[in-house]
């Protein structure tokens, strides 16, 4: 199985809402491999399907309603942001949830950062604290949404909102535990080489651009 990393820098949330959507379509129909989009995001607030008016106060900030599981979250500049693009080979979201849980378990891991489940709570914990949220969405099983890792994130952010429906105050950065700041691009590629152990998926690095071309978007008919 192979899988395509797309390494898309720093976007707005709707612009890469889009093009997941996009890519849905396209793996859906056998037109491209599965993809893997690892990005950052501007300042933006999102709200998953279980959302609740209390978990969620109007700010100076964009939001957006996703169909992703969940409630509220936050995205920002140094919180890595993966969407993998995949066919779910067995139909079985929860065991690719667990699977993306592992991937970053075992990334934060090789940085001395003891990353764990946390029972009933779906994403990776260091400790009483989040340090990364799991948030998911699958058409005709292919896979769009995905995880968030704060590796430098501004944690002020979250106090926007109640992030999963819990106290602000328990999420947590990789920065915020060891202390110093960390290269994005680094964890970015050991995210990367997780997945591809995790998933069993050898890893080609694509070009955007270069997708979309050979794929362009029909023209509606009137």
């Amino acid at each position: 199985m192979n899988t395509t990393v797309l390494e898309l820098g720093r976007r707005s949330y709707e612009e890469v809402w889009e093009l997941q959507k996009r890519l849905v379509s396209l793996r859906a129909s056998e037109a491209i491999p599965d993809v893997l989009l690892l990005l950052e995001h501007e300042h933006v607030i999102t709200l998953g399907r279980k959302t609740t008016p209390e978990n969620f106060r109007p700010q100076n900030i964009s939001v957006f309603q996703v169909e992703r599981g969940g409630d509220a979250t936050y995205h920002g500049p140094g919180q890595l942001v993966g969407y993998p693009i995949i066919k779910l080979p067995d139909n079985d979201v929860l065991k690719y949830l667990r699977k993306l849980e592992e991937t970053l378990i075992r990334a934060v891991t090789s940085y001395g950062i003891d990353g764990a489940r946390k029972e009933g709570h779906t994403g990776v914990w260091v400790g009483k604290k989040k340090l990364a949220s799991i948030g998911v969405a699958v058409a005709g099983w292919v896979t769009y949404h995905g995880f968030a890792l704060n590796v430098n994130t501004d944690l002020n952010y979250f106090h926007l909102i109640k992030p999963c429906g819990l106290d602000p105050n328990v999420l947590t950065s990789m920065k915020e535990i060891a202390g110093h700041e960390f290269n994005m691009h680094e964890i970015e590629r050991a995210c990367a080489g997780q997945f591809s152990e995790v998933f069993g998926t050898e890893l080609h690095y694509g070009d955007l651009d270069a997708i979309l071309r050979q794929h362009p978007i029909s023209p509606q008919k009137d």
